[in-house]
C-alpha cells in the first residue's frame, strides 16, 4: 500500500506550532528525498563506525585481557551480536507503537553515548590497575570490572537496538512510495546506504583496531564514544530538513488493528468462507487464487462474527496476511545467515596463526582485515547499480531488474558457496602447520600468507549487497506502512538469531567433539581444532536454507501497491 503525500510533513527554517500524533512539529509538504537522507546516512556512518570498533576486535579483547578461552570468547560474541540484532525488534516495536522513529532515535542514541562511555571506563580500569589486578601478567580483571565490561556491553546492544532499525527506516521515510520516481530512488537509497556505511565501518576496522592492538584498549573504546557523540549531533543538526510519517491518530494502533484480525478469525474459525465469496484474493495482475491455510483462517476475520460481531475491514487482513507470508521467507534467512557470524570470530583468531605482513616492517592486525568487506561493498555496490542492475532491466524488461526475493536468493547461494571457500583455506592452513611441524607450536606463526583470506572476506561484502541490503528492503516495502521499522527489525532480527544459533552450534559440538579428552573442532590451540569441519556443516545448512528459500519464495504474493 502506497503512503499517500499528505502523510509526510516537512520541518523547515519556518516551523509551524501544529504537531503531529506523536508530538512532533508539523511544517511544510515537500518533494524529493536526498536532501534530508544525506544527514541521516551520515548519522549511520558514524554509528556503524562506533558499533564495528567494539565488534569487529571483541573476541581479541575477550580472549586477551579478560582471559577467556576461544570457544568461550566465540560464544560470548555471538550471544552479544545476537542479542544486539535481535534487540531492534523492540527498539521498533515502540517506535512504531508509541514513541515514532524520531524519538525512539534520540532516546537510543543516548543510551547507546552512555553504555560507550561506560565501556571506555571499564576499559580504563584494567589500564590503570585500578581493577586490583596484580603485577602477575597472568591476573584476571576482578569481577566487578568483569560485570561493568559486560553490563556497558550490553547498554550498547540496547542503543542500538533502537537506533538500528529506525535510523535506516525514517531515512527510507524520506521518499514517497505515492511517487514512482521517488520509489524507484528509495531502492538506490537501500544501496548507497549500506555502501556508505560500509566506508564507516572500513575506517573504523582499519583505525580502531590498530588502536586497539597497538596502543591501548581505553582509547580504543574511547574513539567509537566520541564518534557515537558526533553522530548524535549531526543526527540534531539536520531536524528542520526531514520528513515526518505523519498517521491519523484517530486511528487504531497498527498492532491492535491487525492482532484483532487473529482474534476474530479464532472467533469465526468454525464458519465456511466457501458461500461468503471472500476465499479469493487478487494478485498484482488482476486474476485471483483460492486462499490456503493461514490465508484462508485470516479471511475468516471478514465474517460476521456470533451475535452481529463487527467484522475486520479488508485492509486490516490484508496487512495481517502480508505478515503472516513473511514467517517462511523470515526462517529461511536466519538458517542463510549462520555463516555470517564467523567472520568476527574464527576468521579472525585464524588470522592470528598465520603470517599477516603485508609489506616489509608492516604487520596487519588479524581483525583490520575485515576491512575487506568493507572494499567489497564500496566495489560491489556501485556495479550492482551501474552495471548489474541496467543489464538485469535489459533482460527482465522491470524497472527494478530483479525482484527482492531473487536478489536474496543469489546472496545465499554465494553465503554457501564462501563456506565451501573458507572451509578449504583452513584445510591449507592446517596441512601447512603439519608440514612444519607446528601442530603444538600454536604460538608460532605458520608460513602462510594471510592473502589466503581475501576471497572469503570479499564474498562477504558480495553477500551483504545482495542478501543483506535485499532483505532489508525486502522487509521494509512488505510489511504495514505503519510497521516499518518493524519490517526493518525482523531483517535484522534474523542475523540476530542465527548469531545464537552459531553460539549453539559451537556449544554443542564443542562438548560433543572434546568429551573423554578428544581434540574439539573449536580446541584452544587451532592447530589441533577442525574449524573447517564446522565450515562445511554451515555450507550444508545455508544450502538447506537456499532450497526452502527458493520454494518458499515461488509461492511467495507481493504485497500491491495501490
Amino acid at each position: 500500500m502506497a503512503i499517500p503525500e499528505e502523510e509526510f510533513t516537512l520541518l523547515e527554517d519556518s516551523v509551524s506550532d501544529s504537531v503531529d500524533h506523536r508530538g512532533i512539529p508539523a511544517g511544510k509538504s515537500s518533494t524529493g528525498g536526498w536532501r534530508s537522507a544525506w544527514y541521516i546516512i551520515g548519522v549511520e556512518v558514524g554509528e556503524r563506525f562506533a558499533y564495528f570498533g567494539i565488534a569487529s576486535n571483541l573476541i581479541t579483547y575477550l580472549t586477551g585481557p579478560l582471559g577467556q578461552s576461544t570457544a568461550t570468547a566465540a560464544v560470548n560474541v555471538n550471544t552479544w551480536s545476537g542479542t544486539a540484532s535481535m534487540l531492534p525488534v523492540l527498539g521498533a516495536f515502540v517506535a512504531d507503537a508509541y514513541l515514532g522513529r524520531y524519538l525512539t532515535i534520540v532516546v537510543a542514541s543516548l543510551i547507546y553515548i552512555f553504555g560507550l562511555g561506560l565501556l571506555t571506563l571499564s576499559a580504563s580500569l584494567i589500564l590503570t590497575g585500578l581493577s586490583e589486578l596484580r603485577n602477575d601478567a597472568s591476573a584476571r580483571p576482578s569481577f566487578w570490572v568483569n560485570i561493568l565490561f559486560f553490563c556497558s556491553l550490553y547498554l550498547v546492544a540496547i542503543g542500538q537496538g533502537g537506533h538500528k532499525p529506525c535510523v535506516q527506516a525514517f531515512g527510507a521515510d524520506q521518499f514517497d512510495s505515492a511517487d514512482s520516481k521517488e520509489r524507484i530512488s528509495r531502492g538506490s537509497f537501500f544501496n548507497w546506504w549500506f555502501l556508505s556505511l560500509s566506508a564507516g565501518i572500513t575506517l573504523s576496522i582499519v583505525v580502531v583496531v590498530y588502536v586497539q592492538d597497538n596502543v591501548n584498549w581505553a582509547l580504543g573504546f574511547g574513539i567509537p564514544c566520541l564518534f557515537m557523540v558526533m553522530a548524535f549531533a549531526l543526527f540534531l543538526l539536520g531536524r528542520k530538513t526531514y520528513r515526518y510519517p505523519k498517521g491519523n491518530h484517530k486511528e487504531k494502533n497498527a498492532f491492535a488493528r491487525i492482532g484483532r484480525v487473529f482474534v476474530a478469525a479464532y472467533k469465526n474459525r468454525k464458519l465456511n468462507l466457501a458461500h461468503s465469496g471472500l476465499g479469493q484474493y487478487q494478485l498484482e495482475d488482476g486474476s485471483s487464487q483460492k486462499c490456503k491455510g493461514w490465508l484462508e483462517f485470516l479471511r475468516k476475520a471478514l465474517l460476521s462474527g456470533e451475535g452481529g460481531a463487527e467484522p475486520c475491514n479488508s485492509r486490516d487482513v490484508e496487512d495481517a496476511m502480508a505478515l503472516v507470508r513473511l514467517i517462511p521467507i523470515w526462517i529461511t534467512s536466519v538458517i542463510s545467515t549462520i555463516p555470517y557470524a564467523q567472520y568476527a570470530t574464527f576468521f579472525t583468531k585464524q588470522g592470528v596463526t598465520v603470517d599477516r605482513k603485508i609489506l616489509p616492517g608492516l604487520e596487519i592486525p588479524p581483525a583490520s582485515f575485515q576491512s575487506l568487506i568493507g572494499v567489497s561493498i564500496l566495489i560491489s555496490v556501485p556495479t550492482y547499480e551501474h552495471v548489474f542492475l541496467p543489464l538485469a532491466r535489459m533482460i527482465t524488461k522491470k524497472p527494478f531488474g530483479i525482484t527482492m526475493l531473487q536478489r536474496i536468493g543469489a546472496g545465499m547461494v554465494l553465503s554457501s558457496f564462501n563456506m565451501v571457500i573458507a572451509a578449504l583455506v583452513e584445510m591449507k592452513r592446517l596441512e601447512t602447520a603439519k608440514e612444519h611441524g607446528l601442530v603444538d607450536r600454536p604460538d608460532a606463526t605458520i608460513p602462510m600468507s594471510i592473502w589466503w583470506f581475501v576471497p572469503q572476506y570479499l564474498l562477504l561484502g558480495m553477500i551483504d549487497v545482495f542478501s543483506l541490503v535485499g532483505t532489508q528492503e525486502f522487509f521494509y516495502d512488505q510489511v504495514p506502512t505503519e510497521l516499518r521499522s518493524i519490517g526493518l527489525a525482523l531483517s535484522l532480527s534474523a542475523m540476530g538469531l542465527s548469531s545464537f544459533l552459531s553460539g549453539f552450534l559451537i556449544t554443542v559440538i564443542n562438548w560433543a567433539t572434546g568429551k573423554d579428552g578428544g581434540d574439539s573442532w573449536f580446541n584452544t590451540n587451532l592447530n589441533r581444532a577442525h574449524v573447517d569441519y564446522f565450515y562445511w556443516l554451515l555450507a550444508g545448512f545455508t544450502a538447506i536454507g537456499f532450497f526452502a528459500f527458493l520454494f518458499f519464495s515461488r509461492l511467495y504474493v507481493y504485497r500491491r501497491v495501490d
